[in-house]
């Protein structure tokens, strides 16, 4: 017969079995959670080993991680209406600026040759700027073929051209007055960068058709002839050129007939560079 105490040794048994098993389970899992981190870790450490001892992977992560970072970076200047596209890169000097005319599509070749025909230039490094004018243009919303168009009447595609009133690079951008837009390409030297000058004389060509209203008047701002009777006619040459492109881009046969065509010296120095101000404000 069972007795009462009977019944309070078997409830005392079971606590204590119950106590040890659940003791026991704790135990089992610290132990499990020990030896998981340690597992963990050590596959951290061989991860990094191998990381660290492979130079070529780990270029690749570098890389691919930069390019995210710099994808990031663009999108969001363009988000904010940023036209510069700037990826703050202050080895913008030392960038390639050439490309094989073979990898550009029929249209921006032709333009390619045709230029580099018509300004006796090396085709490569032209190939590189009509792919970024493309690009630019794209996204700006400016015309590729009057881009380049201001780089021929410019510059004649000369990198290095400077003006009397200080107009700079292929776009002959007033790098003191537009000293801003460098700060994401490295500072003012990359005026000299054929790339980063073609980036910021299509925001500053943006600037100017948006304030004056059309693309003539605004080709005055950009030359800093705004507040003058005339520009010397930079307009009427920049749009000839322009049209000239356009019927290259449409496979028409235009001669390349080289001519001479000056540096901007439309206006003095000090209205060139108030009109350029005068974007600012």
């Amino acid at each position: 017969m069972t007795t009462r105490q009977d019944i309070i040794d078997l409830a005392t048994q079971a606590r204590a079995c119950a106590s040890l098993f659940v003791k026991d389970i704790g135990n089992g899992l610290l132990v499990v959670s020990h030896n998981t981190l340690a597992l963990v870790g050590l596959t951290v450490v061989s991860v990094l080993l191998v990381f660290f001892s492979q130079a070529g992977l780990r270029d690749r992560v570098e890389s691919a991680t930069l390019g995210w970072l710099n994808a990031r970076h663009e999108a969001r200047a363009e988000a904010e209406g940023n036209t510069l596209l700037a990826q703050a890169e202050p080895d913008a000097i030392a960038r390639a600026t050439a490309t094989d005319p073979r990898e550009l599509n029929r249209q921006q070749a032709a333009v390619a040759h045709w230029l580099a025909r018509r300004y006796s230039v090396a085709p490569e490094p032209i190939s590189r700027l009509v792919q970024e004018a493309w690009a630019v243009g794209q996204r700006a919303k400016v015309e590729p073929t009057l881009i380049l168009a201001i780089m021929a009447i410019e510059s004649r595609f000369n990198p290095f051209a400077q003006s009397a009133v200080g107009a700079q690079g292929l776009m002959q951008v007033m790098t003191r007055v537009h000293d801003d837009k460098y700060e994401a390409f490295g500072g003012t030297l990359a005026a000299f960068d054929p790339v980063t000058n073609l980036r910021v004389g299509v925001q500053v060509l943006k600037e100017c058709i948006q304030r004056a209203g059309s693309l003539e008047e605004g080709l005055r701002y950009y030359v800093g002839a705004a507040n003058l009777p005339e520009d010397a006619g930079y307009a009427a040459r920049v749009l000839a050129e322009h049209d000239l492109l356009k019927s290259v881009v449409s496979g028409r046969s235009v001669p390349a007939t080289s001519v001479a065509r000056p540096l901007r010296e439309a206006a003095s120095a000090p209205a060139a560079e108030a009109a350029q101000v005068a974007l600012l404000h």
